[in-house]
């Protein structure tokens, strides 16, 4: 089982190759990419757990791309980890001001690197709460981003959405595949932010089978409707050939009849200041959650959706 997602950022190719052999041997998923804009575009398909950034970059610096994700809200909370050759009380500064957790002097010491990217993981998961699977935010980070927009003010849309199906796939297909279907959603949420988003749309992870998204674009119809859409056309992948040819799982009952389980899909529900005030966070959450559970239960046309009320924070 992988201890988590590294994405090292260095031109040189000895020693990106060398990290990704040592920390790939360590657990670790590694990821690579020897120019800035490569990195940029590699956590927008998919949110690394840590970073490891050299400073001198051929197309970018390495602070730059510092700056870049801390002011994203999708890739403000992920640590950093400069690696430079430069020993400069001035430099280890202007990184640390922009955000980086830690800062290491070329040459280094990879067994000391490697302390230094396991306590950063995991300090960002005890303390800022991340779902070690999907790499999002939740519980109290939610909530206190939730907490800010409301007291800015704006108009933004809380999205609630739930895998429906989720627990019995994961019993019959076990839990490393179910791990692989939230990385899934994780991917997909990303890609249709990017697309139909904007920088400052937050994804959140706060239950096993519940995620939620806020989002600042006017037509966020649009966005869930691409979302629901692809979901139903990509999760087929995550299933046996038989399972997705006959479009249902065959699950043995308790009485030792044959049940038709039907395959994933999601449930959404939504509300926005656009349409309405909202006097706390409670209020947004299980607004959202009726909202989910009228759609489901045929209240509304649009969409498909749940019957379970999203626990409050």
């Amino acid at each position: 089982m992988s201890k988590g997602r590294i994405l090292v950022v260095e031109d040189d190719v000895d020693i990106s190759n060398m990290l990704k052999i040592y920390l790939g041997g360590q657990g670790y998923a590694v990821d690579v990419a020897g120019k800035g804009a490569d990195a940029l575009a590699s956590t927008r398909k998919q949110l690394p757990n840590l970073i490891v950034l050299d400073i001198n970059l051929p197309d970018m610096s390495g602070y730059d791309i510092c700056r870049e994700l801390r002011t994203t809200t999708r890739t403000s909370h992920i640590p950093i980890i400069f690696l430079t050759q430069k020993d400069e009380r001035s430099d280890k500064l202007i990184g640390l001001e922009l955000g980086a957790d830690d800062y290491m002097t070329k040459p280094f010491d990879i067994e000391e690197l490697k302390l230094r990217i396991q306590n950063a993981i995991n300090a960002t998961v005890r303390q800022k709460q991340i779902d070690p699977v999907s790499n999002l935010p939740t519980g109290s980070l939610i909530e206190d981003h939730l907490r800010s927009l409301m007291l800015k003010g704006g108009q933004w849309t809380y999205i609630d959405i739930k895998i429906n199906g989720f627990s019995m796939f994961s019993e019959v297909y076990g839990w490393a595949a179910g791990d692989e279907v939230i990385r899934f959603m994780t991917l997909l949420m990303g890609e249709i932010i990017d697309k139909h988003g904007t920088p400052d749309d937050y994804p959140g992870h706060p239950g096993r089978d519940n995620f939620i998204l806020i989002t600042h674009v006017d037509d966020y119809e649009r966005l869930t409707e691409r979302l629901t859409e692809r979901f139903a056309n990509e999760i087929k992948q995550h299933y046996s050939f038989i399972d997705r040819e006959r479009g249902y799982m065959i699950v043995p009952g308790d009485d030792g009849r044959e049940n038709h389980v039907d395959l994933m899909s999601l449930s959404v529900g939504a509300v926005s200041t656009r349409t309405q005030q909202f006097s706390d966070i409670r209020e947004i959450t299980e607004l959202a959650a009726e909202d989910r559970r009228r759609r489901r239960s045929g209240d509304y046309d649009s969409g498909s959706h749940d019957t379970n009320i999203l626990t409050s924070w």
